[in-house]
């Protein structure tokens, strides 16, 4: 890591972005207590992980990238040991099961053998484990990698309610560039350093153009523009510096601009103009 600072705001969705090898697992171990760093400091919820390290670990919630669950042992097993470790025991246990259960729907699974369990399944319970002691920071790490569209849908929707409800702050790492579109705040990791950060909007204004697609023109019309562009299927896709050059070309060519529509670039493009390398799913070394 070299002099990496930044701060994660209360209630907010962090991304954390680099390819393998960037640094995001060390970053996460450290803040953990599970990795020493070499210097500065790490301040968790007001507290410094170095004076109070118990402290700052009740306050987290980590679902790391491969399950730490016993696949010998049943899923209640599971959270019933796990929730021993934060005093969590009888009535209070049932009690926060039923409410994690609302959210995540894992009731039905409680008896079976969590190396039994589908991949999605055994993410539900990572997830839950992670949650029993109502963690102030819910760290996830690459926490929907091959996980299926149905699947990522229920955890998105119960960390999105659990953000409303309860101001949790959730850092996360990911290789699927729609969940950091969705961020409140981006920073991309790059050899150990930070490479860009802002707003999703912030970065896509910043390293991305805006992209005009128009249907039923010519290619001699669109070359005519002036700008790059890229024939698809019964259109003509245009690159534009920004959305100001988009409506200068509008206004300009009013009889063109008859059937078209308008999109930002995407994350997956700010990050290939930040790092000039492809973000790809795997698991980090």
């Amino acid at each position: 890591m070299q002099n990496l600072s930044f701060r994660v705001e209360e209630g907010e969705l962090f991304a954390f972005l680099g390819v393998n090898g960037a640094g995001k697992s060390t970053t996460i171990n450290i803040i953990c207590g599970q990795l020493q760093k070499d210097s500065g400091s790490v301040q968790i919820c007001g507290t410094d992980l170095d004076r109070n390290t118990d402290a700052v670990k009740r306050s987290l919630g980590v679902v790391f990238q491969n399950s730490v669950l016993d696949k010998s042992l049943t899923v209640r097993d599971n959270l019933v040991n796990r929730a021993a470790l934060y005093g969590i025991t009888g009535n209070a246990l049932e009690q926060r099961l039923v409410e994690l259960d609302r959210l995540l729907q894992f009731r039905d699974l409680l008896k079976r053998p969590v190396g039994k369990l589908s991949g999605g399944q055994r993410r539900r319970i990572d997830i839950v484990r992670a949650l029993l002691h109502s963690p102030k920071i819910l760290i996830l790490d690459e926490p929907t990698t091959g996980l299926d569209p149905q699947t990522r849908k229920l955890l998105w929707d119960a960390v999105s309610k659990m953000r409303k409800e309860q101001r949790m702050t959730v850092f996360l790492t990911t290789h699927y560039m729609e969940e950091a579109a969705d961020a409140d705040f981006v920073v991309i990791l790059d050899s150990g350093k930070i490479a860009a950060e802002g707003t999703p909007l912030v970065l896509k204004n910043i390293y991305t153009g805006d992209f005009i697609t128009l249907y039923g023109v010519t290619e001699e019309a669109i070359k005519a523009l002036g700008y790059p562009y890229e024939p698809i299927r019964e259109a003509y896709r245009v690159a534009v510096p920004d959305t100001a050059a988009a409506t200068k070309l509008i206004v300009q060519n009013p009889a063109l601009f008859q059937d078209y529509e308008i999109t930002k670039g995407k994350m997956d493009d700010v990050f290939l103009a930040v790092t000039g390398k492809k973000l790809t799913g795997g698991t980090e070394k």
